[in-house]
């Protein structure tokens, strides 16, 4: 499998839950960093990707990454995808809204021994939140204050 193919292999995990291809997509020693506002922003090893993708998908049950560009070369490979979601169960403490979101998201990958070993994803975490009407419950909360 190419590191393109591994990638595209990355987002079917999230697409479908499919949890029994982890541990040939990514490294046991893989490590993932996402933006410091997230609730895990450094993942580390298969057992961290599990969780994520049980948590994405317990939040998010119809979640889907759409993939609009993979490249690389070498070891290293990028990906644009826009991920979209309904909120269905808890997420960052948060009782379910039923409401969908749609969030554009770059992660980078380094691929090593046929297995993702380091992930770099960004994302506007700002723009979830607000898709998911936090920012205005936070402010009707400043406004009694």
């Amino acid at each position: 499998m190419t590191n393109v193919e591994l990638i595209r292999a990355q987002h079917e995990i999230y697409n479908t839950g499919a949890l029994k291809l982890i541990e040939s997509v990514y490294a046991s020693d893989f490590t993932g960093y996402w933006p410091a506002s997230s609730p895990v922003p450094v993942r580390r090893g298969v057992e961290a990707v599990r969780v994520g993708v049980q948590r994405t998908r317990t939040a998010f049950p119809d979640f889907h990454e759409q993939v609009l560009d993979v490249f690389g070369v070498g070891e290293k490979v990028a990906s644009r995808y826009i991920s979209t979601g309904t909120h269905s169960g808890p997420y960052w403490g948060l009782e379910p809204t039923g409401k969908r979101i749609e969030i554009q998201e770059i992660s980078i990958y380094r691929c090593a021994g046929g297995r993702i070993v380091e992930q770099w994803c960004v994302f506007d975490e700002l723009a979830r939140l607000q898709q998911l009407g936090v920012h205005e419950a936070y402010l009707r909360r400043m406004r009694k204050l």
